[in-house]
């Protein structure tokens, strides 16, 4: 990998403040001081994974904030959030196909009947090798509910 994720978010600031793009470098400064404040709390340097995880986490975030802003009514706000999700997708891996999202769900039940293993187990079995081949390349609450639907006798 030539660039890692931290330069790369550390070079977007720069960008966005030359540019004085305020609304983006305020996600950036955001997101930035979490990945800091991990580094903290953990004494070492975070690797990619791990900063991609901490985005993730910053896009599900926003996604439920757009959610709950748009049921009460609140479009300036959700608009805001949408906007910031917009800047924190820039840093993910490309999205996976649909067809592929199917196909690596497939396969991980296929594993998962072969082992003999149903109900609720299954469930969490099928969820965990799913998010290990398709981490931050698809929406896992998404997922879920395909899983679910595909599990239901």
């Amino acid at each position: 990998m030539s660039r890692s994720l931290k330069q790369d978010l550390a070079d977007n600031i720069k960008t966005a403040m030359k540019a004085k793009e305020s609304a983006r470098l305020g996600t950036l400064r955001f997101l930035q001081a979490a990945v800091k404040q991990k580094e903290v709390d953990e004494r070492r340097e975070l690797t990619d994974a791990e900063i991609l995880a901490i985005i993730e986490k910053q896009v599900k975030q926003r996604r439920e904030s757009i959610a709950a802003f748009e049921k009460a009514g609140r479009t300036e706000t959700a608009a805001q959030e949408q906007a910031e999700l917009a800047v924190l997708q820039e840093f993910l891996p490309k999205q996976a196909a649909p067809e592929e999202v199917n196909a690596v769900i497939e396969k991980a039940i296929a594993e998962v009947t072969r082992q003999g293993i149903e109900g609720p187990a299954a469930m969490g079995k099928v969820m965990g090798m799913v998010k290990s081949e398709l981490a931050g390349r698809a929406e896992m609450g998404a997922i879920s509910a395909q899983v679910k639907q595909k599990l239901a006798p």
